[in-house]
């Protein structure tokens, strides 16, 4: 048996892997073929590009690439159509898995999509091209089932497998000691983790105004120190050039700053908060009880795009969840030192409501925690046997 995937991010790579892994049990013999990243390469997936060339993000920046992605397409388009697949499943990235999900669902491949887009967020325009594209939606988040029930579209929310991989917190002073210990850190010491996201373009917009905003802190607080996760080994070549400049600047950074290869969790987990910019990483940080500052920056031009289309009150997952503004959220041109500063000093001087922000986060890690590997699979599952029974 055949079974297409594309995965296009980091976090994509971790959703296929486990679905994988599920699905592994029902079916031994199962081939995995399309674009995917090392964890599910290490289970066998045979991907034909490295992920990275589809991790483009907005709405300018992809055209750059477009020749690349539109041949990439064609290619699989081909692929899938001389092997047919018992079930494609495109794993987030949808401005690249919908188009190819729509010419396959047209040449009779069933086809699942893994990761509901923000219809939610940036207007319903896109619910018309999901009905033509994909036979079943898995969703992450309950919020989310709602647009496709209005519009007759099947979808199974199956939760966030990050909320089954992590316990809900119990005793957060024991997570914090543990995660110290295991990266060699200070136990008495206080940090913050910097995360200005995986991608480059992403890293040159945030990292600067967040090592700024860092120099501000350490200029009142010369106790603090820094931990910043890098994804890959570009990343963190990258940071390390930010980082030098930065210093020229503010000076109290040099040897204040801890750069990690990976280990973004436990850098998290071992810090008193987390300055981060809006993605899957905020809802890491809820689910470790970290009180944190998200930041959303775009090129100038994809935001003047977006904004205009945002339909919601607010971009992270922690505020969405909760339906309520639970931490701070920095957009666009807001992003400033001296605001991100101003920021991580609330959540330091008010461990208060630090207190009373972990217990809301807890109950949400509880409604999220669904098993979700094994619910992904079930429901391809089924629809795979719904393709038999047309045989």
């Amino acid at each position: 048996m055949l079974i297409g995937m594309v995965a296009g991010e980091t976090s994509g790579d971790m959703l296929g892997a486990g679905l994988m892994q599920a699905l592994l049990q029902r079916y031994p013999q199962a081939r995995f073929v399309g674009v995917g990243g090392p964890r599910m390469i290490a289970l066998g997936f045979q991907s034909l590009v490295p992920m990275e060339r589809l991790s483009v993000m907005g709405f300018v920046e992809p055209l750059g690439r477009l020749p690349e992605l539109l041949r990439l397409k064609r290619d699989l388009v081909c692929l899938y159509r001389q092997e047919k697949p018992a079930v494609f499943i495109g794993i987030d990235s949808p401005g690249f898995n919908l188009r190819l999900e729509r010419e396959l669902h047209a040449a009779d491949i069933k086809t699942a999509h893994y990761v509901s887009p923000s219809v939610w967020a940036w207007g319903k325009g896109r619910i018309r091209s999901i009905k033509q594209s994909v036979d079943l939606m898995l969703t992450l988040f309950p919020f989310e089932l709602d647009i496709y029930q209005q519009h007759k579209i099947p979808a199974v929310c199956v939760g966030h497998h990050l909320a089954d991989r992590i316990q809900p917190l119990a005793d957060h002073g024991q997570l914090v000691r543990r995660n110290r210990e295991e990266l060699g850190l200070d136990h008495e010491g206080q940090y913050i983790c910097l995360m200005p996201g995986s991608r480059r373009a992403e890293v040159q917009r945030l990292a600067p105004v967040f090592l700024e905003a860092a120099g501000l802190l350490l200029s009142k607080r010369q106790e603090l120190r820094f931990l910043a996760p890098c994804s890959d080994s570009a990343r963190r070549e990258q940071f390390e050039q930010l980082l030098a400049a930065a210093v020229l600047e503010y000076p109290a950074l040099a040897g204040r700053i801890t750069l990690l290869d990976g280990q973004s969790h436990q850098a998290m987990a071992a810090s008193e908060l987390v300055l981060l910019a809006s993605g899957t990483a905020t809802l890491e940080a809820m689910l470790l009880g970290c009180p944190m500052v998200v930041c959303y920056k775009l090129a100038p031009m994809t935001w003047h795009l977006a904004s205009r289309m945002l339909t919601v009150s607010w971009i992270s997952l922690p505020n969405l969840l909760a339906a309520e503004s639970l931490v701070p959220e920095i957009l666009q041109n807001d992003v400033t030192a001296g605001r991100l500063s101003e920021e991580m000093e609330y959540w330091l001087d008010n461990p208060e409501q630090v207190t009373g922000l972990r217990e809301k986060f807890i109950g949400i890690h509880q409604s999220i925690r669904l098993g979700a590997d094994k619910q992904a699979a079930d429901s391809i599952v089924n629809l795979i046997n719904e393709q038999l029974q047309t045989l």
